[in-house]
């Protein structure tokens, strides 16, 4: 499995507060058979990102982690502001997973404008792969999925947390998950891991929970061949176009 949003730098941001929690992240997310992930630090008003700082960061938990099982590379949770899409469209290579065309984009859960969709559309037209990030932990969204179906129709891609379909985050959110999964609008699944207690690595539990709901093939699409093609910088294998309902 891979997962392609996680907080794994220790003092960056949310995630965890020592460099002994972040490797024991890494471990956990070893233990339950993930094989590459990617450290996505904040991008928004209160986490600056500094990607030379960051690349440092990462090198630094690749020494304490040593020679394991378990690869890691670096992206960023954007957050989608004015300030942050005009940076991104002129240094795109500052915010992308690795050196790829895919970028995690987080949308605020106080306000969805419509012009969202043009700017969507923006990351689209210069070659950028939006990929939205947790749609069913959203508000705003939970009462408006139709939007998501819109944006996926586009091209922009869907990540959904994990733990969401395992009942973490309350029966909204599942439901919310459920509703995407079963219209054909997730791409990926992803751990948006924090600590080691509450929002921990890992996505077998979420791969079972997926291949209940829509089939072992499928599950595996989104924990496995989705996000393998995202950090070797491919077209996803898996890329449905969900009915408008």
């Amino acid at each position: 499995m891979i997962d392609i949003h996680s907080h794994i730098l220790a003092e960056v941001d949310d995630g965890p507060k020592s460099w002994e929690t972040a490797v024991q992240m890494c471990r956990m997310a070893a233990e339950d058979g993930v094989e590459y992930m990617v450290a996505t630090p904040h991008a928004n008003d209160r986490y600056h990102y500094d990607r030379e700082y960051l690349t440092g960061a990462l090198q630094h938990l690749r020494g304490l982690i040593g020679d394991t099982n378990l690869r890691i590379g670096l992206g960023c949770d954007f957050h989608f502001s004015y300030d942050n899409l005009q940076d991104a469209l002129v240094r795109p290579e500052r915010y992308v997973i690795e050196q790829t065309k895919y970028l995690l984009v987080e949308l605020s859960n106080y306000s969805v404008p419509l012009q969202i969709t043009d700017s969507l559309k923006l990351l689209l037209e210069k070659n950028l792969v939006p990929i939205l990030t947790h749609p069913e932990r959203n508000p705003i969204l939970q009462k408006n999925t139709q939007r998501v179906l819109e944006w996926v129709n586009a091209g922009v891609v869907i990540q959904v947390t994990g733990s969401a379909l395992t009942g973490q985050w309350g029966d909204v959110v599942r439901q919310s998950a459920e509703w995407l999964l079963h219209h054909q609008a997730v791409h990926v699944l992803a751990s948006d891991a924090h600590d080691t207690k509450h929002r921990v690595p890992g996505l077998s539990a979420a791969r079972r929970a997926a291949a209940a709901l829509v089939g072992e093939d499928v599950a595996g699409a989104l924990v496995d061949r989705n996000p393998r093609a995202i950090i070797n910088n491919k077209s996803l294998p898996y890329s449905p176009r969900p009915a408008m309902k």
